[in-house]
């Protein structure tokens, strides 16, 4: 699969961790990452400041193989959420979205992104509002709400979106199905729901598919878990896989993240 991350970006700063320590992130990278772990191609298209934790962005991804030619420098502040660590779990604090908050893609960038399999943005990525463009031009699109499905920007990126995923931590309910079909309904050929250690839902808009997990033998750190299974997801698809194989694909990426600490 070749797959274009677009929008957000993120330092993810512990500050009880070695007097404090930045790790690059946030959803798109982290898929364009895994991607590259499946043996896949990706790119990422959005922008870091001209600060330091741009440069240790822009350093750390190319290092892992992904294409950075449409990776914008602007001047200002490079994404940043602070974290700590308290009995072993992570809690999220300040969140300064830097110089993503006016990020737009350019008709370059748009012309790049009709290249690939498939193109992914989340929730922060600020592209919501371009995703009919982008389904007009013929490009695969999907798009991960994190928690929050009913979002602003989840509402405008819904209909133009191929494959939508979600997550939740009720597990599989009648709500959650109900609110399935609503979404489905309102463009996604594919609706996807993350439930943590009960694995994921997919509703097709005629059933729905199920599938546990890939059992962890050394669980160390959940981060990039949910970014992880939508990697596999998309990479089984665009390979041809089955609905049921591409969600395996997904539990078995998701995984392998969880064995080690950081998203990668």
């Amino acid at each position: 699969m070749r797959l274009a991350a677009v929008g957000s970006n993120c330092i993810d700063y512990y500050n009880n961790i070695d007097g404090g320590k930045a790790f690059p992130g946030g959803g798109p990278v982290n898929m364009a990452v895994y991607t590259l772990r499946l043996g896949g191609e990706a790119a990422y298209i959005g922008p870091v400041g001209d600060d330091v934790y741009g440069q240790i962005m822009i350093e750390t991804i190319k290092a892992k193989g992904v294409d950075t030619s449409h990776l914008r420098v602007e001047k200002g502040k490079t994404a940043v959420t602070q974290v700590e660590l308290i009995d072993g779990e992570r809690v999220f604090g300040d969140y300064d979205e830097g110089v993503l908050e006016k990020y737009k893609l350019t008709d370059e960038d748009i012309d790049y992104i009709k290249n690939f399999d498939v193109v992914i943005c989340d929730v922060w990525g600020k592209v919501e509002g371009q995703f009919k463009e982008l389904k007009e031009k013929g490009i695969v699109t999907a798009f991960d709400c994190a928690t929050s499905p009913d979002s602003e920007e989840s509402v405008k990126a819904i209909p133009y979106t191929d494959y939508l995923f979600y997550s939740v931590d009720t597990g599989d309910t009648k709500e959650v199905r109900e609110q399935m079909e609503r979404i489905q309904k309102q463009g996604p050929k594919l609706v996807i729901c993350m439930m943590g250690e009960e694995g994921s839902l997919c509703y097709d808009g005629e059933r729905y598919h199920r599938f546990g997990i890939v059992p962890c033998d050394h669980l160390v750190d959940s981060m990039g878990a949910g970014d992880s299974y939508i990697a596999g997801f998309l990479t089984g698809i665009v390979d041809g896989l089955s609905i049921e194989g591409a969600m395996e694909k997904g539990a078995a990426n998701a995984t392998e993240t969880l064995k080690y600490f950081g998203a990668w």
